[in-house]
């Protein structure tokens, strides 16, 4: 094996950092640095003890920019697990140092920011990958193979129900404040975003039925498929779509045909990270579809009586819980 890369994490603390902490171990890599402003970081002990840590960002950036005089110790990728609205500030910062950057979803709030880290990636030499692992899943990958033999005239039918159960905890944390992590359908939807993009092309139009801090529905029409999308943290919202006990219920049919998510995800960030040090990773531009999508959902008006074949029955079913037309 080559010798080992040198990592540093931002928000060591957070929910998916382990998988990215673990990524990095199981590839024979070292997560040299990690930082949060919250120390609960204790998950370290178990992946990779000798690890530095710091809750001061400001300490963070000098141990690693004096890492950097020394050639074996210089940090090659800083990795971005931080609060959304964080993420622009956090991989700047990393370009700046002389690192590619490892970002999580969603990369960046809006394609504005996007140009402007293209800009600070061709100033500052490093490359920006997003983590949108959803394309590497053997479902998807099976289910692209199977459009992209069907005749393009044919439009599919797609209705994709993602309700995810969260705590009372959820909204008082950044997640439910939507000025921090952009809204649900930018929180939990936006890999399903660049999933639809991956198999179905381009967006020609988005609609948004409905939206509150626990729901959010509408209806996408790509290039080769007409989407009706509901997502839900809301565990009572279950009920309307499902008799199933579990604390999570996600469903993603085309024409009909299931695809099936409750296997292959656990590696899917190991196998993301190895086509990084690859050099065939996503990079802004691939990311640049799932963010437009997400902020031109943001940005759009409710749309009050739309057309009944752009409506997922699981929002059907809330409104008439709720008694709206």
């Amino acid at each position: 094996m080559s010798q080992p890369l040198n990592f540093a994490l931002v928000g060591a603390a957070g929910y998916i950092a382990p998988r990215h902490m673990r990524a990095i171990k199981d590839l024979g890599h070292r997560l040299v640095v990690g930082y949060d402003n919250s120390d609960s970081v204790g998950i370290i002990d178990s992946i990779t003890p000798d690890a530095h840590f710091f809750t001061n960002f400001e300490q963070f950036i000098d141990f690693c920019y004096a890492a950097s005089r020394v050639p074996e110790d210089k940090i090659d990728y800083l990795v971005v697990c931080s609060p959304n609205y964080m993420h622009r500030a956090h991989i700047a910062a990393g370009l700046r140092l002389g690192c590619d950057v490892i970002c999580e979803k969603p990369l960046v709030p809006y394609s504005t920011d996007l140009d402007y880290l293209l800009r600070l990636e061709r100033e500052m030499g490093g490359k920006v990958w997003n983590i949108l692992q959803l394309r590497y899943h053997d479902a998807v990958l099976t289910m692209r193979d199977k459009i992209q033999s069907t005749p393009a005239s044919h439009k599919f039918e797609v209705e994709l129900i993602y309700i995810t159960s969260r705590g009372r905890w959820y909204m008082s944390s950044w997640k439910g404040d939507a000025k921090k992590s952009f809204g649900i359908e930018t929180n939990i939807g936006i890999h399903f975003y660049d999933m639809l993009h991956f198999l179905f092309g381009d967006l020609v139009s988005a609609e948004r039925h409905y939206v509150d801090s626990y729901r959010a529905s509408g209806y996408l029409e790509y290039e080769r498929a007409r989407v009706r999308w509901f997502l839900s943290i809301d565990a009572d919202d279950i009920a309307l779509v499902s008799d199933t006990d579990k604390p999570t219920f996600r469903s993603i049919t085309v024409d009909g045909e299931e695809i099936e998510f409750s296997e292959g995800f656990t590696d899917l960030h190991t196998v993301s990270y190895e086509s990084i040090l690859k050099g065939e990773g996503f990079g802004i531009d691939d990311a640049r579809p799932c963010v437009e999508t997400v902020a031109s959902l943001r940005d759009s008006a409710i749309k009050d009586n739309p057309e009944p074949d752009h409506c997922s029955p699981a929002i059907v079913a809330f409104n008439h819980k709720v008694g709206t037309p």
